[in-house]
């Protein structure tokens, strides 16, 4: 390894260049005490849990390990109400709700996941995280001055090359350059335009180029064959996560782990009709009929909530139709193994074996 491969692992701390990605709804506190215990940085997703069940969950993952950990936040703006947007939602998944014997009328309009917030905040400031991650940009200046005081490492997602350059002025310590290839939702803040989301052979090397601080690469990434190719193009440290979802670690749904153990996990798209924002997933029913990208989806992140009681009553048949897959282009190279095991593995492409998993 040379020596501006190490830039990352010196700054986080850690021994080996993995960062498994913070995908929530899935990461367990246990696979981030796995991975960081093997050498990597296990990645927390705040956005799974109040600010409450965050400190639980950190308490978890400070019993584990003392090793350095990523603590992941989502920084989306609250939308404004919509009652209308709604109810055109609403209509449109009626269908499905007297398909599967449900009360259209009876469909609830979820608030979704939560942004970064004073009481996120004063969680950080309590346990100090090695490493906080950021999600759609970056929250205001005040929050975010409070993080680095705390002595953070702060790092975000990139899906372009102009998006990379907004968050190095903005004094990030890392890049993650997330290709269009990665699973779960698209980080990017600064366009919504999906055809011009770039792939992660192209995106690296031109954000290598345009930034002075360390790329992560992201996206596509699910073996030691692509750890070693990332960092050819400049990378330095891989961010991957579908390969996390097939470790026992994962908390994912039978007909998810299913989903991706099949054919159909060759099949992905990005689509927006599960959250109302832009996310990679196995090709589903509620997808090709509904979508992928529908613009009667409601604004992030309140589409999920009217799809909650379809999703609930299809898993319980075994039926994925309304459940979100979320998986990258890659998942079918991924295999089940420990989270640990997993971790070692990918560091072994790092160090230039390029072996697969």
């Amino acid at each position: 390894m040379t020596a501006s491969d190490r830039r990352l692992l010196d700054l986080f701390g850690i021994e080996l260049p993995v960062i498994q990605a913070p995908m929530a709804g899935a990461t367990t506190p246990e696979m981030v005490v796995a991975v960081s215990e093997a050498g990597g940085l296990g990645s927390l997703p705040a956005a799974q849990y109040s600010a409450e069940q965050l400190r639980s969950a950190l308490d978890t993952v400070r019993a584990g390990t003392r090793r350095p950990i990523n603590v992941n936040f989502f920084c989306h703006t609250v939308p404004a109400a919509d009652p209308a947007g709604q109810a055109a939602w609403r209509k449109r998944l009626a269908p499905y709700y007297l398909e599967l014997s449900l009360n259209p009328d009876d469909a609830p309009a979820g608030a979704g996941r939560a942004p970064f917030d004073e009481a996120f905040c004063e969680v950080v400031e309590a346990y100090r995280p090695r490493v906080v991650s950021f999600h759609f940009g970056l929250p205001e200046a005040a929050l975010l001055g409070r993080v680095r005081a705390t002595g953070a490492r702060i790092i975000s997602s990139a899906t372009t090359v102009t998006e990379a350059r907004w968050l190095a002025a903005r004094g990030v310590d890392a890049v993650i350059a997330m290709g269009a290839e990665a699973g779960g939702h698209r980080g990017n803040f600064l366009g919504a335009d999906m055809t011009t989301q770039v792939g992660t052979m192209a995106l690296v090397p031109q954000v290598v180029d345009a930034i002075d601080v360390p790329v992560i690469a992201a996206g596509g990434i699910a073996d030691g064959r692509g750890v070693a190719a990332a960092f050819a193009l400049g990378a330095s440290a891989v961010q991957v996560g579908t390969a996390y979802l097939l470790t026992p670690e994962a908390r994912i749904p039978k007909v998810h782990r299913e989903a991706l153990a099949g054919d159909g996990a060759a099949e992905t798209a990005i689509t927006n009709v599960f959250t109302g924002r832009p996310a990679r997933g196995i090709v589903n029913r509620l997808m090709r009929e509904v979508g992928p990208l529908s613009d009667l989806a409601p604004a992030f992140p309140t589409a999920g909530g009217a799809l909650a009681p379809l999703r609930a009553q299809a898993e319980a048949r075994g039926s994925a139709d309304f459940t979100n897959l979320w998986a990258g282009q890659a998942a079918r190279l991924g295999r089940p193994m420990p989270a640990a095991v997993l971790t070692r593995l990918l560091g072994g492409g790092a160090a230039g074996t390029g072996a697969s998993t």
